[in-house]
């Protein structure tokens, strides 16, 4: 008995010493600062986080089209069902080296809040259409620097209704186009069902790469054009039976 208290114990303290490690981190990270060069130190500290929030949750990814990526960077746009939809494909994709643009909100949450902005992830206030054009050109230089490849969410936010997708915000396809790169389409199934599964049952989601636009076809298109393009294909890909 006494050595399953000293193994409970040592597993307590090791998770205590993990997140307050975490919390000294994060301490280091300017709150203000527009990060333009992305750390591989908080790349992999995020990296760790989104691996133990999936292995606790339950979630099982399966890739598909993996070949299809382009060498070098590129925008990756997809369908936005779940909070596990950025994460799942973060890790996934690790080796991309992404960095999502997400809405304010998320870069208040404790801790990881803090953490992801080394990582070149950026905040879009899409209220502010100054702040959001900012932002869009601080996508476009992590691209063009070979900092980061970018994903965003064309819907704009978390599809919450029956509907399998929401309209989209074109004016996230102007990131590729100033930075003259491919846009790589990607869909996502099952991530809504992690929270109803948990902890019971496992998860299997899927993260299929659909299409890649080249440059020469991001600079020929409309962001309109290519965004009925995009929806299509996402369409067809999450309600396939």
């Amino acid at each position: 008995m006494q050595v399953v208290w000293i193994v409970l114990l040592s597993i307590v303290g090791l998770i205590v010493a993990y997140f307050l490690f975490l919390f000294i981190a994060s301490l280091f990270v300017d709150t203000k600062r527009e990060y333009k060069v992305v750390s591989r130190f908080y790349q992999a500290l995020c990296a760790g986080i989104g691996y133990w929030l999936l292995f606790f949750a339950r979630v099982h990814t399966t890739v598909e089209g993996r070949e299809l990526l382009p060498e070098g960077r590129f925008l990756l746009v997809g369908n936005h069902k779940s909070n596990f939809d950025p994460i799942v494909t973060w890790i996934a994709l690790r080796k991309c080296g992404l960095a999502y643009i997400s809405k304010p909100e998320n870069f208040n949450i404790p801790l990881l809040g803090r953490l992801i902005r080394p990582c070149g992830f950026l905040p879009l206030d899409r209220e502010n259409a100054k702040n959001a054009i900012q932002t869009i050109n601080a996508a476009a230089d992590l691209l063009t620097t070979d900092q980061a490849s970018v994903g965003i969410y064309p819907e704009g936010t978390r599809n919450k209704t029956d509907e399998p997708l929401l309209p989209f915000h074109n004016g996230a396809f102007k990131i590729a186009q100033k930075a003259k790169v491919p846009i790589v389409v990607a869909a996502l199934t099952n991530t809504a069902d992690v929270a109803k599964n948990w902890p019971w049952h496992r998860t299997n989601v899927s993260l299929k790469i659909l299409a890649v636009f080249t440059p020469e076809q991001v600079q020929a298109l409309r962001t309109a054009d290519i965004g009925d393009q995009v929806r299509t294909m996402l369409l067809e890909a999450i309600t396939e039976k």
